[in-house]
């Protein structure tokens, strides 16, 4: 659909519906705290116990699924008409899709995950403190951060930018439904979906700008001596809010394409450091052979679940970080999506599965196993420090570095182009979300979804901090597991529909004649006139 008659429509249903759910939960935080927080522990504790299985076999899944359109003959279809070339330069394109989408999770968690595994190993399958420790610490931070989160990104930007691109519908969730529902994913059953997506992007983005704070707020008191708690945190929450909203609305090929470029420029600039100043051998075999154990047991470990116990530990890690993925599924999707037109299904699979999962693995490897071989092997207590205070791990690894104070500042400044990127990135799309997928939502909309974003991290903050973020990304997630198996299959219908059977040639543009397959970018036609 053309934007030009999308943009200037009055907000709907969407909007409103969405903007009032919202308001009723600040304001039930607002007005009863501890009612809310308890209501969430109940349902988390529901969900996980009867559904945590489904976030264990949903990505396997939807792994075996995407390499199955990479290899076959869906693989060549580009994201838009045949003779769509990529909007953003390749680097440009990959810098977006890292840091515009889960880049502040890799401050929190990049030493801290790791060092915590290694004093207590998931379900006691090694000794804490253990080499054996050492490398399940890190096979089971792959696990959280790899392959089962960009499954299921990739399944919604490979669906949205087959629909919007290809088939020209707008950049609504409820638009991938048609094959499905037909005439009625433009009514009612359209618009509830449409609604739950926007609640599940919003509440699995407020966790994130949660964690942004949390991780600001220390850094700032480790470089400033500035107070820590929940006053500095919603300080902290209201100027990113600004900046980030202001940075949205500014579109993707400015304040979000600069701040992504920004941000890897710098994580480069640290990766660097602590891999040639730190125990360089010890890093690179630690991550190979983590690489290998992950490789080797992905299956059994991406299917171990809590039947013997280990519930409270898989609500914090597996589960939690599992519903974080699902939650952002839409969000990430969208804007994925809007980044790849022109992109090959192939090109597409092989880039959001591959390179940020590499990427992620050696970025947990240098990290997190610098704060490892530190403990083992020079008598530091990173792991004590991350079990008092999970903020403190980053920095608490870097001040046995030299520089301690400019690697810090440097912290503080990606956490914040982290969150200002994320973030931006967030507001975008739920703007595009509610003004019926436009790809240029009026910047007031921006704006008062960055404020809304805003104020429900300062709920939560307020009410519960980082077990209250924990919770709201697993409740609000777990609905949103139905909504995914609805796109794989109106997906697969799409393809069969418009492309033709998987095992069939492709048909000819003109004729709709089967004929044989030419290489990608090949519009030479097969010697019969027949363009493929």
């Amino acid at each position: 659909m053309n934007d030009t008659t999308t943009r200037h429509r009055p907000v709907g249903v969407v909007f409103w519906a969405s903007l009032a759910i919202s308001s009723l939960f600040v304001v039930w935080g607002v007005a009863a705290p501890d009612h809310q927080m308890s209501t969430m522990n109940s349902a988390i504790n529901w969900v996980t116990a009867n559904f945590g299985w489904a976030y264990l076999v949903l990505p396997l899944f939807l792994l075996v699924l995407l390499i199955w359109l990479a290899l076959g003959r869906y693989g060549r279809i580009r994201l838009g008409a045949d003779d769509d070339r990529p909007e953003f330069r390749t680097h440009t394109w990959i810098a977006m899709i890292m840091c515009a989408v889960m880049g502040i999770g890799l401050v929190s968690y990049g030493v801290a995950q790791p060092i915590s595994h290694f004093a207590a190993p998931p379900h006691d399958l090694a000794e804490p403190g253990t080499p054996e420790a050492a490398v399940l610490a890190l096979q089971y931070s792959f696990h959280d951060w790899g392959l089962h989160a960009w499954v299921i990104f990739a399944i919604f930007g490979l669906a949205l930018g087959y629909s919007i691109h290809r088939k020209k519908r707008p950049g609504l969730v409820s638009a991938l439904f048609r094959p499905l529902l037909g005439r009625h994913a433009d009514g009612p059953a359209g618009k509830a979906i449409d609604i739950f997506t926007v609640f599940a992007t919003l509440f699995g983005t407020t966790t994130s700008l949660g964690l942004g704070a949390l991780q600001i707020d220390h850094g700032l008191n480790v470089l400033l001596g500035t107070p820590t708690g929940t006053t500095a945190q919603v300080i902290i929450v209201v100027v990113i809010t600004v900046l980030f909203s202001l940075s949205a609305a500014s579109g993707v090929k400015r304040g979000i394409r600069y701040t992504s470029e920004i941000n890897l420029s710098v994580a480069s600039v640290l990766f660097l450091f602590v891999l040639f100043l730190g125990p360089t051998a010890f890093l690179v075999s630690l991550f190979l052979e983590s690489l290998g154990q992950y490789t080797s047991e992905f299956a059994l470990m991406s299917l171990r679940g809590p039947a013997f116990g280990d519930l409270e530990w898989m609500q914090g890690w597996t589960f939690f970080m599992l519903a974080w993925w699902v939650s952002w599924g839409a969000f990430v999707g969208v804007f994925l999506a809007r980044i790849s037109r022109g992109r090959t299904i192939r090109q597409f699979i092989g880039v959001v599965l591959g390179i940020p999962s590499l990427a992620f693995f050696a970025w947990f490897s240098v990290f997190g196993g610098s704060a490892i071989e530190l403990d083992m092997n020079h008598g530091t207590d990173i792991a004590g420090d991350t079990a008092a205070e999970i903020n403190s791990a980053f920095f608490s690894t870097l001040a046995e570095f030299p520089f301690p104070m400019v690697t810090a500042a440097l912290v503080v400044i990606l956490a914040v182009l982290f969150f200002i990127s994320g973030a931006d990135a967030n507001t975008y799309v739920l703007g595009m979300l509610t003004t019926h997928g436009s790809i240029k939502p009026r910047m007031p909309i921006l704006l008062l979804w960055g404020a809304m974003t805003g104020a429900l991290a300062i709920i939560l903050l307020l009410s519960g901090g980082l077990e209250a973020l924990q919770q709201t990304a697993i409740v609000s997630s777990a609905p949103f597991l139905l909504v995914i198996v609805g796109v794989v299959v109106c997906f697969l219908r799409d393809l069969r529909a418009t492309e033709g059977p998987a095992d069939a040639a492709p048909r000819c543009a003109d004729c709709e004649q089967h004929v044989h397959a030419r290489p990608e970018g090949d519009r030479s036609g097969d010697g019969d006139g027949h363009l493929v």
